[in-house]
């Protein structure tokens, strides 16, 4: 099926008008539709949303008693490590020399490179997520690799070649005048053609030399519009070394800001030892935190400190951080931001995940305008869900009092398993597998 022919979907829409904050059960910003329709039209956008049902002119799919929700966001994940997902470990620095840059190394090689993109987005995919923003490897092939397979589903995809020019092994480093002739070529081939976006990548400060941070700044601010991903005070020991690598710095987060890699287009996966001078440097430039709650449990990271964050007005989006993080799905990971927030002495609701990982996400990336909720003009990157599946869920379901203790039993409860269909750009892209 594909999004020539205008097509009508009912079902129970869920989306957000505005951020509804963290603990609100009942914030208006909730947009819960039931029994309506959503119309997509031949260019692959949302139409219109609808009670009464569309002319005969429409194609009508009747979801009814389904979920339809925005695509889910992914704003921070490792492509290539799709191959060390769970695997036995320590903590961060000794996961990545032992499994994660073995792994990587493999993506050398173009074939593998893009055999290896091909079955991560569809895993995605088979998971709600129809957008990201990925880690490929240092290897130009597997950032092209990316790239295309995106292209080919109509995804929309913000990604990278990883900077690394130090500290990592023989086969996953880089140089300073290489990286930046590869950057740049990248960029003029993929940055802005159709729903693809480039992001200059270094993987994290210990990787990179002082020239070659330096080298990544003046890209951002030679291509305006350009992204820029990397880690930032995941780990203890991590925030040790980078304090030791860089002692002019006051934080590891002000690495980052000398080197001109900080604006409203950086996205900065994890931030759990930051201080209030971090979180003020973050808001001032616009930047986001992506908070990827599985990866932070699995690696024994840290709890990181979403109200602190939201109270000093930092952008906070969901990310699974796969292969750190144990699934793709992101309402396992919803599932797990709950219990880490918990831990930290928060109760967040169904809304305040799902909006981190639609709207929010989305607002934090600047792309309100594309994704990220079901507005007419918006692209129709949709994920139809079912409520419940097994009898436990089932049972759980069938005794909810209210909306939000339905929808919180779906996050907590819910996986790849619930989904129905998925959407990109109008087209069916699923069933899942």
């Amino acid at each position: 099926m594909t999004a020539t022919v205008p097509t009508a979907i009912l079902a129970d829409l869920l989306d957000f008008s505005g951020d509804p904050g963290l603990a609100d059960r009942t914030s208006p910003a909730v947009r819960w539709r039931p029994a309506h329709w959503l119309l997509i039209d031949a260019a692959g956008r949302i139409e219109a949303v609808q009670p009464e049902a569309p002319g005969d002119d429409w194609l009508k799919l009747d979801r009814s008693g389904q979920l339809l929700l925005p695509g889910f966001i992914d704003s921070h994940v490792h492509s290539p490590q799709v191959d060390v997902i769970a695997s036995w470990g320590t903590e961060l620095l000794d996961w990545l020399a032992t499994y994660t840059f073995p792994a990587e190394a493999r993506h050398a090689d173009p074939d593998f490179a893009r055999a290896a993109a091909a079955l991560f987005l569809d895993a995605l995919l088979a998971h709600g997520s129809t957008a990201a923003v990925v880690f490929p490897t240092v290897h130009v092939a597997s950032t092209e690799a990316l790239f295309e397979a995106a292209r080919q589903r109509g995804m929309r995809l913000i990604t990278g070649k990883v900077l690394m020019d130090r500290h990592a092994p023989d086969g996953l480093r880089d140089d300073v005048d290489q990286a930046r002739i590869d950057c740049r070529a990248l960029i003029e081939r993929w940055h802005g053609r159709g729903r693809l976006d480039y992001a200059v990548t270094p993987r994290f400060a210990a990787t990179s030399s002082p020239a070659q941070l330096a080298m990544a700044g003046r890209l951002l601010a030679d291509h305006p519009g350009v992204y820029m991903q990397t880690h930032v005070a995941e780990n203890r020991a991590e925030v040790d070394w980078i304090a030791a690598l860089f002692p002019e710095a006051r934080s590891y987060l002000d690495v980052y800001a000398r080197h001109g890699l900080l604006g409203e287009r950086a996205v900065l996966a994890h931030g759990i030892w930051l201080d209030d001078a971090d979180r003020a440097l973050l808001r001032a430039s616009g930047a986001q935190i992506a908070f990827c709650p599985s990866s932070n449990l699995f690696l024994g990271s840290g709890l990181f400190g979403w109200q602190q964050a939201a109270a000093q007005g930092v952008h906070v989006s969901l990310a699974s951080d796969v292969g750190g993080g144990t699934s793709l799905s992101m309402l396992r990971t919803m599932a797990d931001g709950y219990k880490v927030q918990a831990m930290a002495g928060n109760r967040l609701t169904a809304w305040a995940l799902l909006h981190a990982a639609t709207r929010g996400a989305a607002t934090a990336l600047r792309l309100e305008h594309e994704i990220g909720s079901l507005e007419p003009g918006l692209m129709a990157d949709l994920c139809l869900w079912h409520r419940a599946v097994g009898p436990v869920a089932l049972r759980r379901d069938s005794l909810a009092r209210e909306l939000h203790e339905r929808l919180f039993a779906w996050v907590t409860l819910g996986d790849e398993r619930n989904l129905a269909e998925v959407w990109v750009g109008g087209v069916r892209r699923g069933p899942a597998p």
